[in-house]
C-alpha cells in the first residue's frame, strides 16, 4: 500500500467529524422514522463547503485529495448514512459535468453546485437497463426546436429535489453505447414527471424516483458532446464507487463502534458480554472486516488522484466494503440480540442501510465481472 495520509487529510476528516456529529447524528433516526427528505441536513453540508469536495477550486471546489475526500464521506455516513446517500449522488452529477461538459457550461454551473445552491441528480438507470446502460432505450431525437426528449428512468436519487439533473439518452441508437449522450436538465422542464418517493428498505431520508420524460430541451441542453455520454458515465461510475466504498467504510464503523460500547456495558453471567470468547470473536471478525475495507478503499481513492485508470481498484473497493458493510451490521444485529432488533437502538438501521450497498452504483456481481476482465486481460 503507498497511499500516506497528510496533515491537510487528517484536518479534513476531524472537521467532518466534528460538523456532523453536530448537525446530522440527531436527524438520522427522525429521517428514518418518518421518511423525511434529508434536506435539513444536506443543506448544513452545502452551507460549509461539503458539496463542493469533488471539485476542483476554479469551479468553486474545496480542492482536497480523493482520500480526504473517502474520509469525510465516511465520517459522514457514520453519522447519516442516508444524507451521505443524497450526497455522493450530488457527486454523481457534478462529476459527470466536470468530466464530460464543455468549459461555459461547467463555468455556469458547477460554482452553484460547489456553494449548496443547486442540488444535481444522475439520471442513468432505467426499469428494463440498470446494470447494463447499454440497454437503455431513453431517447433524445435533433428537432427544429431542440431535443425532443422521452423515456423513463428509475431508482433516481434526489429526483424531485434536484435544481438539475444529467440525463442519459440514446442519440443514435444503432451505434450502441457509442450512440449515448448526456444532457443538463432543469427539473421544472414541461413535460417531466415525477413518480413518489420509492419505500425504501433502509436510507429513508434518501429518496429515489421513477422519472417520465416527454420534453423538449434546448440544444444547448447536450452536455459535452454527442455520443460522449457512455465514456462519461463509467468515468463517472469509477469515481462514485469508492465513495460507495467509503460509505459502507461509515456504516460499519457505527455498526462496529456501537457494538464494542454496549459488549462492554452488557452484563451476562455476572460479567461484561465482551468478556465471553464467542461475543470476542464475532467483534474480532467485525474489526477486521472494517480493516480490510478501510485498505482498499483508501487504496482505490489514492488511486483515483493518480491521473491513471482505476477501475480496478474502485471495483475492488466496492465489493470488498459492501460485502463488509453487510457482514458488520449483520453481526452488530446479533451481538446487541434483541435488542438489536428493535428501532430504539439504531443497530437495526445500520443493517438496512448497509443492504443497498451491495446493489447501487454496480452490483456485487457487477464488479465481479469488472474484477475478473481485469485481472484476466
Amino acid at each position: 500500500m503507498n497511499f500516506t495520509f497528510n496533515e491537510d487529510d487528517i484536518a479534513f476528516q476531524d472537521a467532518a467529524h466534528r460538523v456532523c456529529a453536530e448537525v446530522l447524528k440527531t436527524n438520522a433516526a427522525r429521517y428514518d422514522e418518518t421518511r423525511e427528505f434529508c434536506r435539513e441536513s444536506l443543506d448544513a453540508l452545502g452551507e460549509l463547503g461539503f458539496w463542493g469536495m469533488n471539485l476542483p477550486e476554479q469551479y468553486g471546489g474545496v480542492e482536497i485529495s480523493s482520500i480526504a475526500m473517502s474520509l469525510a464521506v465516511e465520517e459522514i455516513a457514520y453519522h447519516c448514512a442516508a444524507t451521505c446517500s443524497s450526497l455522493t449522488a450530488h457527486f454523481l452529477a457534478t462529476d459527470s459535468v466536470l468530466i464530460g461538459a464543455t468549459e461555459d457550461q461547467k463555468q455556469s454551473l458547477l460554482p452553484q453546485c460547489a456553494s449548496g445552491e443547486k442540488l444535481g441528480a444522475f439520471a442513468l438507470t432505467e426499469p428494463g437497463a440498470g446494470s447494463n446502460p447499454a440497454e437503455m432505450r431513453t431517447r433524445a431525437v435533433r428537432t427544429s426546436d431542440g431535443w425532443h426528449l422521452t423515456g423513463t428512468k428509475h431508482y433516481i436519487t434526489n429526483g424531485a429535489f434536484a435544481d438539475f439533473l444529467v440525463v442519459y439518452a440514446k442519440t443514435d441508437p444503432d451505434q450502441g453505447h457509442r450512440g449515448i449522450s448526456a444532457f443538463l436538465v432543469d427539473r421544472h422542464t414541461a413535460g417531466i414527471e415525477f413518480s413518489s418517493p420509492e419505500k425504501t428498505l433502509g436510507l429513508r431520508g434518501s429518496h429515489i424516483y421513477e422519472i417520465g420524460f416527454d420534453c423538449v430541451l434546448p440544444l444547448d441542453a447536450l452536455m459535452g458532446e454527442e455520443g460522449a455520454g457512455f465514456a462519461t458515465a463509467m468515468e463517472v461510475l469509477d469515481r462514485g464507487r469508492v465513495e460507495v466504498a467509503a460509505m459502507s467504510v461509515g456504516i460499519s464503523r457505527a455498526a462496529r463502534d456501537a457494538s464494542l460500547a454496549w459488549s462492554k456495558e452488557r452484563i451476562v453471567g455476572g460479567k461484561p458480554l465482551c468478556r465471553h470468547q464467542g461475543i470476542q470473536w464475532m467483534l474480532a471478525e467485525m474489526h477486521a472486516q472494517l480493516e480490510a475495507a478501510k485498505l482498499v478503499t483508501y487504496k482505490a481513492a489514492d488511486a483515483r488522484d493518480s491521473g491513471q485508470r482505476f477501475s480496478l481498484e474502485s471495483a475492488v473497493a466496492k465489493l470488498v466494503a459492501s460485502e463488509a458493510a453487510a457482514k458488520v451490521t449483520d453481526a452488530a444485529v446479533q451481538v446487541h440480540g434483541g435488542y438489536g432488533y428493535i428501532s430504539d437502538l439504531p443497530i437495526e438501521r445500520y443493517y438496512r442501510d448497509a443492504r443497498i450497498t451491495r446493489i447501487f452504483e454496480g452490483t456485487s456481481e457487477i464488479q465481479k465481472i469488472i474484477i475478473g476482465r481485469a485481472i484476466t486481460a
